[in-house]
């Protein structure tokens, strides 16, 4: 990094341009980031501050880093805003999260192909009617990830919460019940929601309004509707993450070869 590019290392994740690859994935969870790199062919560890661990390496070849953001919106966000200042293209967010389907199975995939605004920060850039939308080939190269692996999945809509406890209809301290807990679980399930989750809402959203590429890819730990939880599979959502960025990158060079301006199923994969 030259004198120059050491003065534009941003306050958080403590990054600078040329530390990251254009596509970066989001996993909440620290430790999860050791997961995912131990499926590339190379890690190198760029930085780590607060809840922000950034790795940069290659899967099959491609270029790709990781940044834990923690837990929830606010500082998912700060990670969205910091790494598009130093190149980011694409994000794709690595998580857990709990289905509300009857049908959907512990260690399933649940690739967002968009979010319900629970949380609050993605309020702070647009009009709550504005709608958090998965990018269309982040969502195919995150499908075609899961295929290829042989991973069973779900794809729509991701209800994105700033509470993991009463604001996502869970019981709170002391057997504590939020007024409209139970109401907005029903209602969620009932609206064919998928999952209940955190972050993705925001990531998608910040994306659309800066004009870059985000989805979200979780498994599954839990079934709310069915009563089930195993933290397991977790390996299932890092390794779709990583071969979608590979995906990803070949679909980025047939668009070019095409001189197409998006990637769509006229094109080989």
């Amino acid at each position: 990094m030259s004198d120059s590019d050491a003065e534009d290392v941003q306050y958080h994740i403590e990054v600078g341009p040329g530390d990251v690859a254009e596509t970066v994935l989001l996993p909440g969870d620290t430790e999860r980031v050791e997961t995912i790199v131990g499926q590339w062919d190379r890690a190198e560890e760029v930085a780590d501050h607060r809840e922000y661990h950034t790795v940069t390496g290659e899967y099959e070849g491609t270029p790709v880093s990781v940044t834990s953001t923690g837990i929830g919106a606010p500082s998912a966000a700060i990670a969205v805003e910091e790494l598009a200042r130093v190149g980011v293209e694409t994000f794709i967010r690595v998580g857990s999260c709990g289905a509300i389907q009857e049908e959907m199975d512990i260690g399933d995939l649940v690739v967002t192909s968009g979010g319900v605004r629970l949380e609050g920060t993605s309020d702070a850039y647009v009009r709550e009617s504005y709608p958090a939308v998965a990018d269309f080939e982040v969502v195919t190269a995150l499908v075609a990830a899961a295929e290829r692996l042989g991973h069973d999945y779900h794809v729509g809509l991701s209800a994105s919460a700033d509470s993991f406890y009463a604001g996502q209809g869970r019981e709170g301290f002391n057997g504590y019940e939020s007024p409209d807990g139970e109401a907005l679980f029903e209602e969620m399930k009932n609206a064919n929601v998928k999952n209940f989750e955190m972050e993705a809402s925001a990531i998608c959203t910040l994306a659309n309004v800066y004009g870059l590429r985000a989805g979200a890819v979780c498994t599954v730990y839990a079934n709310r509707a069915t009563g089930e939880f195993r933290t397991e599979g977790a390996d299932k959502a890092s390794e779709t993450a990583s071969l979608a960025t590979h995906l990803l990158a070949r679909m980025d060079e047939i668009k070019a070869e095409a001189g197409a301006d998006r990637w769509h199923a006229g094109l080989s994969l």
